[in-house]
């Protein structure tokens, strides 16, 4: 029993993942905001978070609860208004945090990165985007003839999840580096909870206004 497409296929699979992956949605919005926010370290774990949170989404799809996810308009509300409601709290959070001072800025805590992980871990999961994308996508590479469907779609969901676990480090990478100079610079210091915070607030928005559940294929792209 071979769970694996074809070389040729596999290509493919691979090829049109990292296509997907590296186009800029929620989650890598999310890991750069974080990124830029607190530097590379918290950048990793959200990444780690999202990665997750994706694997939940494998999961869910290879028992077959993205298929119920799709069908039912109640179970796809649920899940995106749930999602949109988390990242509009953790904007408005952020944009109540007060200023540092001057003569603080040098000693201000980092963020625990337990908590930077919790929080990517559910960003992923309450994204639907990212369930209808596994939906929409493994199945075109899954064929009967070769086995166990279920452990296809579980394999070629792992590919994907690792896959944006390796595009999301380098964008935490670059964006965490840009942050390096940004938090010595004391004015992007005293004014980066706005950005932060609207940078939350505007994704939250931007998956509660997002498209019917039946718009699949069109989901796909910016699943991620």
């Amino acid at each position: 029993m071979n769970i694996l497409p074809p070389s040729r296929e596999l290509f493919l699979f691979i090829a049109a993942a990292l296509v997907l992956l590296i186009t800029p949605g929620p989650s890598v919005l999310y890991i750069v905001a974080r990124s830029i926010d607190r530097g590379r370290k918290a950048g990793l774990a959200s990444c780690i978070g999202i990665y997750t949170g994706g694997l939940v989404h494998v999961m869910a799809a290879t028992c077959g609860l993205s298929a119920l996810l799709v069908s039912s308009a109640v179970a796809y509300s649920f899940v995106k208004y749930a999602g949109a409601i988390y990242l509009i709290y953790l904007g408005i959070n952020k944009l109540r945090e007060d200023s540092i001072p001057d003569d603080e800025i040098e000693q201000v805590p980092p963020r625990s990165l337990r908590h930077v992980y919790t929080q990517g871990v559910l960003v992923q999961v309450f994204n639907p985007k990212t369930a209808i994308f596994f939906l929409a996508f493994l199945p075109q590479f899954v064929n009967p003839a070769r086995g166990n469907v279920s452990l296809q779609f579980l394999t070629l969901g792992l590919i994907v999840t690792l896959l944006a676990l390796i595009t999301d480090s380098l964008w935490a990478m670059t964006a965490g580096s840009a942050a390096g100079w940004l938090q010595r610079n004391k004015t992007f210091l005293r004014n980066e909870k706005y950005v932060s915070g609207t940078v939350y607030i505007g994704l939250g928005l931007i998956t509660a206004a997002s498209g019917s559940k039946h718009h699949v294929l069109g989901t796909s792209r910016s699943a991620h």
